[in-house]
């Protein structure tokens, strides 16, 4: 257990890094512009770690150590310059997103290696702490505003010491490793798991898998969440309702294992399709409560709340339901590079979100609107997913 608890608090040190800079300091346009920067490099630079960790070609310990370096160098780098500016562009979006990208790459490479027989359940967990581990930076600088400053300069020391522990012990299994406790036959037999998670029809190579419509599928899905997901930040932050984007954020990490554990009870698919119809209806309730902001009363604060509940149960749970997607599509073998290239179209996210971030400086419901409809696509999308390989004459 030591391997997953120090990936998690590696994943949690990185939250700042996305969460805590959305919605402190991306608030014209210039921050969205280095957040986008941001989100590209860390969502590229996962996938060329993963690629030399695998191959034996960079080791664990020192991917980690490099993302120790560029994460806290990244959020310092967000806390002198104010976020703006020429070291923020080079220090944080570009060094900082690529030491996210291996911090985030690489823990999840480890966690999903210790516990085959899991992997989506425990990716999920540590995957949730990316996204509740900036909440004690937001709660701080709800309290005291002027001392966010201080507030991401603690972010980033801690995020280099708690990286760095984690580089000195986590490594990666033996090949071939299984748990002891865990029978494989009972396991691969097991037919409550394949009802609800199914195994691929073969195991797919990459290129593979990039010629089939199951795959550039997934990347969009990806890509329309992924943008409301960070769009959802930054506008509630614009609210000044510190509260409801620290539930906000929060949620967002924790949905994840719920989400999760959900799906290995009625299928992936399902849940898959509930978590975009939260995060749709999420951004309605933020339309509404927005468009009401200038009026007084409790009506506009309570959707206001409302829609952080829906939008944070929404807007994260569909990562690692995604990743679990791809090994039950594609196999298991090839799933962590598959997963990757999937991952990577959160660059494109990250530009879509700026440029939703961007209207709603003077539309606020338009773009809340649209919003509601990128996520609603991949909710009516996502039960009509079938494993590639299997003929389409077999039920879904």
């Amino acid at each position: 257990m030591r391997m997953f608890w120090l990936a998690l608090a590696a994943m949690a040190a990185i939250s700042p890094l996305q969460y805590g800079y959305a919605a402190l300091l991306a608030r014209e346009a210039g921050g969205l512009t280095l957040l986008a920067v941001w989100i590209a490099c860390q969502a590229a630079g996962a996938l060329p770690a993963l690629h030399l960790v695998r191959r034996g070609r960079l080791s664990v310990r020192a991917s980690l150590a490099m993302g120790a370096a560029l994460s806290g160098l990244g959020l310092a780098t967000a806390a002198l310059s104010g976020g703006l500016g020429l070291p923020a562009l080079v220090g944080y979006a570009v060094l900082g997103g690529l030491g996210g990208g291996l911090v985030y790459g690489v823990c999840g490479e480890v966690v999903s290696s210790w516990f085959p027989e899991r992997p989506a359940a425990r990716v999920g967990l540590i995957t949730g702490a990316f996204g509740y581990g900036a909440v004690p930076l937001l709660v701080w600088a709800g309290i005291a505003p002027g001392a966010t400053t201080a507030a991401f300069l603690v972010a980033a020391a801690v995020a280099t010491g708690v990286i760095a522990a984690a580089a000195a012990h986590l490594r990666l299994p033996p090949a071939q490793w299984w748990p002891d406790d865990v029978d494989p036959r009972t396991h691969a037999l097991d037919a409550a798991r394949l009802r609800t998670a199914p195994e691929g029809a073969k195991q797919f190579g990459l290129a593979q898998a990039m010629r089939t419509r199951t795959m550039p599928t997934l990347a969009l899905i990806l890509t329309c969440a992924g943008a409301v997901s960070v769009f959802d930040v930054i506008v509630v932050a614009g609210t000044g309702a510190w509260g409801a984007l620290a539930l906000l954020v929060a949620l967002n990490g924790a949905s994840r294992s719920v989400a999760v554990r959900a799906s290995e009870l009625f299928g992936r698919r399902r849940v898959l399709a509930a978590v975009f119809g939260s995060l749709a209806v999420g951004q309605i309730l933020l339309a509404v409560a927005v468009q009401n902001a200038a009026v007084p009363g409790q009506a506009a604060g309570t959707l206001l709340w409302l829609g952080a509940v829906a939008a944070g149960l929404g807007g994260g749970a569909f990562y690692p339901l995604l990743a679990g997607l791809v090994r039950e599509f594609f196999g298991a073998e090839r799933a962590g590079d598959i997963h990757a290239v999937v991952y990577s179209a959160k660059a494109v996210a990250g530009v879509v979100a700026v440029v939703l971030a961007l209207t709603a400086l003077t539309a606020p419901g338009a773009a809340l609107l649209a919003a509601a409809a990128l996520a609603a696509l991949p909710a009516l999308a996502a039960p009509r997913l079938r494993i590639p390989g299997l003929p389409a004459t077999i039920p879904l």
